[in-house]
């Protein structure tokens, strides 16, 4: 039985037995992150998908870098609309040593936008309850809640 998004799960899948468009969405974000192409439809060209399947699958396909390790994080935030509340966000995040992974914004309304957040937590000693403590009590965060962690 499939889990809804409010409960989903990180899988590690071998990829030869994947799709190849999961294999060439990943390599699409790598030649963004390497700046080895300068926009999204220029990384989607090179790694031959459409900019629509880059779109559909770019936050939840990911290489698995064994070095790196790691737990994934993955948060939703309601914030107010105001100069700096992202910032402010994004800085906690850094501040607790997490590697950001995605940031999707949606585009604000009444005031207030959703942001989810998926960061790379190494440090053994985080607490994810400690820190949506910490993120909720930023300034211009409104909600916080935890989409999902690794622990």
């Amino acid at each position: 039985m499939r889990q809804n998004k409010e409960h989903s799960q990180m899988l590690l899948v071998d990829s030869n037995i994947l799709p190849d468009v999961f294999i060439r969405v990943a390599d699409a974000k790598q030649l963004l992150e390497s700046g080895n192409a300068a926009s999204a439809t220029e990384a989607a060209r090179l790694a031959g998908i459409s900019r629509s399947a880059f779109y559909k699958y770019k936050d939840g396909v990911f290489f698995y870098d064994a070095v790196a390790g790691g737990r994934v994080l993955t948060v939703l935030a309601e914030l107010s609309d105001r100069p700096g509340v992202l910032s402010g966000v994004l800085s906690a995040f850094a501040s607790a040593g997490a590697n950001i992974l995605t940031v999707n914004q949606n585009i604000p309304n009444d005031g207030r936008a959703l942001v989810s957040i998926s960061a790379r937590i190494v440090n053994t000693d985080f607490s994810v309850g400690e820190f949506i403590k910490t993120l909720s009590s930023t300034a211009g965060v409104e909600r916080v809640t935890r989409i999902s962690s690794d622990d």
